[in-house]
């Protein structure tokens, strides 16, 4: 079985040191000060690096920046806001308009986890966008396979996107639903067939073919548009046109906006549109119901956040793996990264071990705290932290290290058996990948958004006639009982899903995102670094040089790990490749440019209050300002 690890996996340690030249050199590892700062006062390292050039410069503007996975996405945002509308509005258009022609990473019937930052108030919110699973899901009903399938009827949770853009609209908008549906619309209608597209329908077409309506809706004729040809969706389109009638009719009776925009929502989940997609889910074998549907309904809540010298960043709860961030972030702070040569090889070990520590407790202790007894508390402190940093020695580590958040915990009930992930014995399917959409409007109101799911990678499930392609999200749990993320109906995943907000003193400073599943939050963390210790701007911290550890178990299939092993590009100098593997890293080479996420970021220069924005080169990302 292929996974996100083989794609990028070029070579390992040995192959990578017997590449490098022999004449690098590296820091003594034995007897080395155990703390980044003390290694780094002894070598007298300088803090910063000399700043790069990009291939794109980055974006300035003052009426609105929109960063997203393709242009048509872009657009959609842009249209929204030229059109009067705030960075909500635009957030909501992108996600719908992304929903129609990013297929290959998201779908309609897929999640939408977002954040959004309000200019007037100063506040961070989160809208819990990802589904739940169906109530009759259960570890006995996967038992027999010993894993959860990562596509098909039994791979989704309960469909969340239009759910969180109503709430999204209703709470923060102030456009109507079929406002913001129209670039949707006009997509579904038809799109020029671009190649990154093309190409996943290739690679997947046999795996999705066997679906009878993911044949009809994505290659109706037998074959798959050339690039440049109109491709599209007349299914997905009259549902889409469903959702605005409904709510169109709801305002000529006398609705007002918001019970207007929850007809529209009801239209999807209530509807004839609900009845099909249960049926026919269920017709192939799934567990999905018409009462899921019916009963399901998202969340607004607060974040959970840190302060990392001097910024505030704020992530979704302990349903996501977003903590992990914060957690990785307070380790490195307590472990003195601020005192070492930034991108240099102390600096990248240091931040290698934080992310191992931090994920190996994602793995532990996250889950959906409305199910679960999360040491929240304890994991987000910072003499926790303390205690977690004080791990890190000067070679790599190659065991996984759980903590115990418990004892920096007041309160909460240690339980009886610690969960420890492990390897599943049978393999599961490879897992697919996301979009992200970044938004900055004039008044510095921030929107934050990881939409993923309903992808056409490893073959795309179309609910029957309804052109909605579901989601591949309940593999990320877990089917052993002492998980925190065991398998329950009505219980939310633990997401990968993970979009950023970043403030400083309450302005408004950065929204975030990137594709990458269990490398979303590392991704994050290396552009982070670069903006507020390298002084990078936003370009040049996406476009720099990223790691990526695979040593912790990742979240999609057969749960495998890979201890030690640590992606990194291959701009970076060849001496430090060559230390970090004489530290007993395990060394991946994925290319110049190899790492598989595309970042996207917008936010508001803190000195003259313009706005600003950069776009990934890797995955062809997109962005556009005035």
């Amino acid at each position: 079985m292929v996974t996100r690890r083989d794609f990028h996996r070029i070579t390992m340690a040995a192959a990578a040191a017997a590449s490098l030249p022999a004449s690098a050199s590296a820091q003594s590892a034995p007897a080395a000060p155990a703390t980044a700062a003390a290694a780094a006062a002894a070598a007298g390292e300088n803090r910063r690096a000399e700043p790069r050039a990009t291939l794109r410069p980055e974006l300035y503007g003052t009426h609105g920046i929109v960063a997203a996975g393709r242009h048509y996405t872009v657009e959609a945002g842009r249209q929204i806001l030229a059109a009067g509308g705030n960075a909500f509005d635009a957030g909501a258009a992108a996600v719908f308009a992304a929903a129609v022609n990013e297929i290959s990473h998201f779908g309609l019937g897929g999640e939408a986890v977002a954040m959004v930052y309000q200019a007037g108030s100063g506040k961070v919110s989160v809208i819990s966008g990802q589904g739940t699973a169906p109530k009759a899901a259960k570890p006995a009903y996967f038992a027999a396979a010993g894993v959860i399938p990562g596509n098909g009827p039994n791979a989704g949770t309960i469909p969340a996107v239009v759910d969180a853009m109503a709430l999204l609209l209703q709470q923060f908008g102030t456009l109507s639903l079929a406002q913001v549906l129209e670039p949707a619309l006009q997509l579904a209608d038809g799109f020029p067939m671009y190649g990154w597209l093309r190409t996943s329908l290739i690679r997947n077409h046999d795996s999705t073919v066997k679906w009878e309506w993911s044949r009809r809706t994505y290659y109706p004729d037998g074959r798959i548009p050339e690039i440049g040809e109109i491709f599209r969706q007349p299914n997905l389109a009259a549902t889409l046109r469903t959702i605005a009638a409904a709510e169109r009719s709801a305002l000529a009776k006398g609705a007002d906006r918001v019970q207007a925009i929850e007809a529209g929502r009801d239209a999807f989940y209530k509807g004839d549109v609900a009845h099909r997609i249960a049926a026919a889910t269920q017709a192939d074998g799934g567990l999905l119901s018409y009462e899921d549907l019916s009963t399901y309904r998202g969340r607004v809540e607060a974040p959970v956040s840190t302060r990392f010298q001097g910024y505030d960043v704020h992530k979704p709860g302990f349903w996501s793996q977003g903590p992990a961030l914060l957690l990785t972030l307070n380790i490195l702070e307590a472990a003195g990264i601020d005192k070492v040569r930034h991108g240099g090889e102390l600096y990248l070990h240091t931040l290698a071990e934080s992310i191992k520590l931090a994920f190996d407790d994602r793995n532990a202790w996250f889950g959906d705290p409305l199910f679960a007894n999360i040491p929240a508390e304890g994991l987000l402190s910072k003499s926790y932290a303390t205690e977690r940093a004080a791990l890190i020695r000067m070679e790599a580590s190659l065991e996984h290290r759980y903590g115990d958040p418990f004892a920096h915990q007041r309160g909460g009930k240690h339980p009886a058996i610690a969960f420890r992930p492990h390897r599943l014995q049978l393999a599961g399917e490879p897992p697919g990948d996301t979009t992200a959409i970044e938004i900055v409007d004039a008044q510095g109101n921030l929107f934050s958004c990881t939409p993923s799911s309903g992808w056409l990678i490893g073959g795309a499930y179309v609910a029957g006639d309804t052109g909605v392609p579901l989601s591949n999200r309940l593999t990320v749990f877990d089917l052993d009982p002492a998980s925190p993320n065991v398998l329950v109906g009505g219980k939310r995943p633990r997401t990968t899903l993970s979009p950023t907000i970043v403030t400083r003193g309450g302005k408004p400073f950065l929204a975030i995102g990137t594709p990458g599943g269990d490398s979303q939050d590392q991704q994050i963390a290396n552009v982070l670094l670069n903006i507020i210790l390298g002084g990078q701007n936003i370009q040049q911290a996406i476009e720099s040089p990223r790691l990526n550890s695979e040593h912790f178990h990742e979240s999609f299939g057969d749960k495998r790990d890979a201890p030690g092993v640590l992606e990194i590009e291959d701009r970076v100098p060849a001496n430090v490749l060559t230390a970090l593997a004489r530290r007993g890293h395990r060394i991946s080479l994925p290319g110049d440019y190899g790492m598989g996420t595309a970042t996207v970021a917008v936010g508001v220069n803190e000195k003259f209050g313009t706005l600003r924005g950069g776009a990934d080169v890797r995955g062809e990302r997109y962005a556009y300002g005035w």
